[in-house]
């Protein structure tokens, strides 16, 4: 690999994480419920929690399927 492919690999995932980490504080601050969904299953007891986020996982699978393909047809191009 040469030095100038490797360094537009390295700007692509810095991006990545900066688009990654915007959406994210968007997220945050918006009304959206990721983990108190209908479906998100939180069993409580006196000194155990288990919490299993089935709808959000779901969502959010659905959510970056979409993104991804649109990726994938726009690079390949």
């Amino acid at each position: 690999m040469e030095l100038e492919q490797l360094g537009r690999a390295i700007l692509l995932m810095g991006l990545s994480l900066l688009v990654l980490g915007l959406l994210l504080i968007v997220i945050g601050r918006s009304s959206i419920a990721f983990g108190r969904l209908p479906g998100d299953i939180r069993i409580e007891g006196n000194n155990f929690t288990c919490f299993a986020p089935i709808t959000s996982m779901i969502l959010i699978s659905v959510i970056l399927t979409i993104v991804l393909n649109i990726v994938a047809r726009l690079l390949n191009r």
